[in-house]
């Protein structure tokens, strides 16, 4: 059905139809506007006839019908709206069929028949099954009634009736049985190249489906080969990242005096954000990518929060800002079961913009129990400033990777505009939404609600873990290091030398596996990119060895690599634990002692 209106003065079949109309649409308006023309034409002519003849009665219903002709064709070529047309043109004909055959000429004659005929395959075709059942049974029903009663009563009303002479007949039998025709041949016609249409598309279709097939068979392996690129490039820099932050931390270790100690915070300041930008573009790829898999790990929440904000802490007084920390007491003893990795990741990113934004002024953190069950916890988490601010047409601007509120902000503040968009997909993914509250000059707020089961287990008491660094309950393990890098070999070196540990080095997979085979030791560090034999096969190989000692070794992963499934490899392999490079001191402390426990 169109709305295009063409002019009351217009007479023209092209300024009716439209590219967008359907082929069967356009069929529809021709067939109306040939059909009416010859509908008004057959009626002038039966016109005439008939009032020469003088019958009154079929000379107004023949000017009837050639007025509503004239007019429905005039109503079509200046507003194409087939459906109405074809209802008015099958209730104007229904009723003067009716009209005949119980008024005027008091009988059904082949005219009257090849009428409901017309009706029957004009209101099919226009106006579908539905209308065409309605029009049809309109049609037939009042004629087979009447044929009925003139059987059974000799239907007689005080009408004389009137009789179509031959020329009559031969004008309508004509007329009839040509729209019959022009409307099958023409529907024919439409409905063959509509057919021809849909084969074309189909073809069209067909080639476009082994295209897209073609097209996402490139992008599937595009992805992987991003994937793995940016694993060799995750990699290639955080070897030497690993490098450059284990020395200095070696030499912030060795007590050095206050010029050096300034010149070594820079470098190890410049380091670390070098890894805070890999670490976002790696991290954004892996959760854009659907790859992130959130843990179930029992965890205080005081602690966490704690740990989380002690760097953020000393970055904020070096700036002069005051930072306050508020961590509900209800949650002090309470084991929470969630990903500590995510929240660290979440509230570490938005403590860091609030610090980064601010001038002057606050930084408050918060973690509120706003709900506390015996089986579950929702916590409230915010964080907020005395900073900058954000203009509310761009807060939700602020969420979009690699976007900052402006250009502006970008130069002065630098940063790769990750952070933002991190914390909100992370949200996401738990079905977790972010509230912000921001006026520019006053500063801003970000909160967000998690809801945590609870566990039963009581929170142990935790041995400083400074105090540990400082011990040497790990002094008599023997340690193998499975390493190929000479700098990392020398990092290793120096770092397990302040906890009293002399390594055993292996320059590849498989002579980690020889020096095993031979020699007895507590814990395996195993790169996992190594020539020869990688990590992976090394594990692989330790834990078919016939000696059950040897074959269950403690065997720690470290990698600078970045892949989605590292996780997973790992452990599949037969690895009980990783640290990703660059690592921290303490937390390659901590794994190497807890797996040491265990297995004594």
């Amino acid at each position: 059905m169109s709305n295009k209106k063409a002019g009351f003065f217009n007479f023209s079949l092209y300024k009716i139809l439209d590219e967008e109309q359907s082929i069967l649409d356009r069929a529809r308006i021709k067939l109306l506007y040939y059909g009416l023309l010859a509908v008004a034409a057959a009626g002038a002519l039966v016109l005439i006839n008939v009032y020469v003849q003088e019958q009154t009665k079929m000379a107004y219903s023949a000017a009837f019908m050639l007025i509503s002709a004239i007019t429905l064709f005039k109503y079509l070529t200046w507003d194409p709206n087939w459906h109405r047309v074809s209802h008015a043109i099958l209730v104007v004909t229904t009723l003067s069929n009716l009209t005949d055959v119980y008024v005027i000429l008091q009988d059904v004659n082949v005219v009257g028949m090849q009428m409901i005929i017309l009706v029957i395959v004009f209101s099919f075709y226009m106006l579908g099954q539905r209308w065409g059942m309605y029009y049809s049974l309109a049609n037939v029903l009042p004629v087979l009634g009447f044929l009925i009663l003139q059987y059974e009563t000799n239907y007689i009303i005080d009408f004389k009736p009137e009789r179509l002479d031959q020329s009559t007949v031969i004008i309508m039998t004509v007329t009839n049985f040509g729209l019959i025709i022009f409307i099958l041949s023409h529907f024919y016609e439409a409905f063959i190249t509509n057919i021809r249409q849909f084969k074309e598309s189909s073809e069209e279709q067909t080639e476009l489906n082994v295209k897209l097939e073609k097209a996402i068979g490139k992008a599937e392996k595009s992805s992987q080969a991003k994937s793995e690129f940016l694993s060799t490039m995750s990699h290639e820099i955080r070897t030497p990242l690993n490098a450059v932050i284990g020395m200095t931390n070696l030499m912030l270790m060795n007590s050095p005096r206050t010029d050096q100690k300034e010149n070594l915070d820079i470098l190890k300041f410049s380091a670390s954000n070098l890894l805070a930008i890999v670490n976002d573009v790696l991290d954004f790829n892996k959760i854009e990518s659907g790859k992130v898999v959130f843990e179930n790990a029992r965890f205080n929440l005081v602690d966490l929060m704690q740990n989380i904000c002690g760097g953020l802490r000393i970055k904020a007084e070096e700036k002069g800002l005051s930072f306050t920390l508020d961590v509900d007491q209800r949650l002090k003893n309470k084991v929470l079961i969630g990903d500590p990795t995510r929240i660290t990741q979440i509230i570490f990113n938005l403590v860091s913009n609030a610090i980064k934004f601010t001038h002057q002024g606050n930084i408050w953190v918060n973690a509120a129990c706003i709900e506390d069950r015996h089986n579950t916890s929702t916590v409230k988490f915010s964080v907020k400033d005395t900073g900058i601010g954000i203009e509310q047409n761009n807060l939700e601007k602020i969420f979009e990777p690699f976007a900052q509120e402006s250009v502006t902000t970008t130069r002065q503040y630098g940063g790769t505009g990750l952070g933002l968009a991190i914390v909100k997909r992370l949200l996401e993914l738990q079905g977790l939404h972010m509230n912000v509250n921001s006026k520019v000059s006053i500063g801003s707020e970000f909160s967000f609600n998690m809801e945590f089961p609870v566990s039963t287990e009581v929170v142990p008491e935790k041995e400083e873990l400074s105090e540990l660094l400082q011990s040497d309950n790990l002094s008599n393990l023997q340690i193998l290091i499975a390493e190929d890098n000479v700098v990392n070999v020398m990092l290793m070196k120096k770092l397990l030398s302040k906890w009293r540990i002399t390594p055993t080095i292996a320059e590849n997979g498989e002579r980690a596996i020889q020096l095993l085979q031979y020699g007895n030791f507590d814990l395996i560090l195993m790169d996992l990119q190594m020539p020869v034999m990688n990590g992976f096969e090394a594990a692989m190989e330790i834990r078919k060895l016939p000696d059950p000692r040897k074959a269950n070794i403690p065997i720690i992963a470290l990698t600078a690599s970045a892949l989605f499934d590292i996780r997973e490899k790992v452990y599949s392999s037969g690895m009980n634990d990783y640290v990703s490079k660059p690592f921290k001191p303490t937390e390659l402390f901590e794994k190497m002692q807890n797996l040491v426990t265990v297995a004594h």
